[in-house]
């Protein structure tokens, strides 16, 4: 199942195979686009993000850097990560040049013993120094770093068992210190049933940008390059991997996200076709990339598919 996608800095496409505990590169440009394995018998590989000419990889209990020629050498940065419930391991390295780590919770909704649970950590390039950053996001399966003002961004899928339409999804701008909720609250600070605790509630940080509930924003992406037309420079691109429980299927769709003043305004479908008027689905995508030339790529874990977007006009 492919999910996350990554450019490396040789302009060829690497994509981690979680369930198969792969990291695959692909030559988009070449005829023959065949996967090469350049890492094998990892632990559910998601996150992958390249510093220094290494590639740093979030498995499910920990976060490696592979390095040297071929990426033959592992070395564990940050070791015992908690395990079990959301298992996805999203990284980003920083404006600050720190990289960021996000772990998603242990159940629905409950109270965490670990406090980098439902959370992100950040550290130094070696691993050392890690310090909760943003707390209640119960699964930030998604982080991107503003290209502008160095900001990282994080998608977060939200609580079940409330109902079709809420709690919404949400697009999160990160600072020092901040609580988006979880699981004591939702959308603009509603008190979980659960909890009815609107003190608490009062002390959160509201989403950046609410999304149709159970959407599930995965992989996010700023779009870098000159292909598309120039407003659309440095706006943002999110997959939804799509409901799972709503009576109406929602999602499966590659959103555009318009950033005004450095923040998200709105969003829009941009690439459709996954989830047909009949409700049959025949792919979800996971994650967007930019390519060298300016063309998108979205990974698809049904279908085990990677997708290639041009922009050829309007």
């Amino acid at each position: 199942s492919v999910r996350t996608l990554r450019f490396g800095p040789d302009g060829l496409l690497y994509a981690a195979l979680s369930e198969e505990g792969r990291i695959v590169r692909i030559d988009p440009a070449a005829a023959d686009q065949r996967p090469e394995v350049i890492a094998a018998r990892l632990n559910q590989p998601y996150g992958m993000v390249f510093r220094d000419g290494a590639l740093y990889v979030g498995e499910h209990d920990q976060v490696v850097r592979l390095g040297g020629p071929g990426f033959i050498t592992k070395t564990v940065i940050v070791p015992d990560l908690p395990t079990g419930g959301h298992w996805t391991r999203e990284l980003a390295f920083g404006a600050d040049g720190m990289l960021y780590v996000s772990v998603g919770s242990s159940c629905n909704l409950c109270e965490e013993d670990d406090p980098r649970r439902a959370a992100v950590s950040r550290y130094a390039a070696d691993g050392s120094g890690g310090v909760v950053v943003a707390s209640g996001l119960r699964n930030a399966a998604g982080l991107a770093v503003h290209p502008t003002t160095g900001a990282v961004w994080a998608s977060q899928n939200e609580r079940d068992n409330l109902g079709d339409d809420i709690p919404p999804e949400e697009i999160n701008v990160l600072s020092d210190g901040v609580d988006f909720g979880w699981p004591y609250c939702y959308g603009d600070r509603v008190p979980s049933p659960e909890y009815h605790d609107r003190e608490r509630c009062a002390g959160t940080t509201p989403p950046a940008l609410k999304i149709q509930a159970h959407s599930a924003p995965l992989g996010m992406t700023f779009y870098t390059g000159t292909q598309f037309p120039e407003e659309w420079r440095g706006d943002l691109f999110v997959a939804f991997h799509g409901s799972w429980n709503r009576r109406l299927k929602t999602g499966y769709m590659l959103a555009h996200v318009d950033v005004k003043d450095g923040r998200p305004a709105s969003y829009e479908p941009f690439a459709t076709g996954w989830l047909g008027t009949d409700e049959r689905v025949s792919g979800r995508p996971v994650y967007p990339a930019v390519g060298p030339d300016g063309s998108l790529y979205v990974s698809d874990d049904e279908g085990g598919r990677i997708y290639r977007i041009r922009w050829v006009g309007r």
